[in-house]
């Protein structure tokens, strides 16, 4: 272990930004047909998913909407990035991304969401894979990309993986 990294399985801070950003996807990480009531919803889903996936446990999943109820992780271009809080961090067993399509949107405090990209990382991991998420949003016709994408398929091409078409 060094700074905070697990050097086998690259997680940590330093891990999670140096990885494709499809190796923290799993099999059915990606749910591009959701519908939620509203924001919390929303969020549920996403932390339901990294429950899901192993990678985090219910406290986690209490952590995200702890912090979407503290304030809003909607980041622009209609996509939401929630996350669990600093305290939430010790129930994250492994860094992990889930992408979940709501292509009706989802109403975020005036905004509308159509795709919620969850975040589980351990430490500060969260900031560094914003940062790289914020890359593709930068992109106008990235960002479209991702908000319209109806195929897991493009969601990994667009994160970095797989070829595109």
């Amino acid at each position: 272990m060094q700074n905070g990294q697990d050097a086998e399985t690259g997680d940590g801070m330093a891990g999670a930004t140096r990885r494709p950003l499809t190796e923290l996807l799993g099999d059915s990480a990606i749910r591009l047909d959701c519908t939620a009531l509203d924001r919390f919803d929303a969020v549920r889903q996403c932390g339901e998913a990294l429950v899901a996936s192993g990678a985090v446990t219910r406290a986690y999943l209490e952590s995200m909407l702890e912090r979407e109820h503290a304030v809003s992780t909607y980041i622009g271009e209609g996509v939401a990035i929630p996350h669990g809080t600093l305290g939430g961090k010790d129930a994250v067993s492994r860094s992990a991304m889930v992408v979940l399509g709501f292509p009706e949107g989802v109403d975020w405090n005036g905004d509308t969401v159509r795709v919620c990209v969850g975040i589980a990382a351990s430490a500060g991991g969260h900031v560094a894979l914003v940062a790289r998420l914020a890359e593709i949003l930068l992109e106008p016709a990235l960002a479209e990309r991702l908000r319209s994408a109806t195929d897991p398929a493009e969601i990994r091409v667009l994160f970095g993986g797989g070829e595109s078409a």
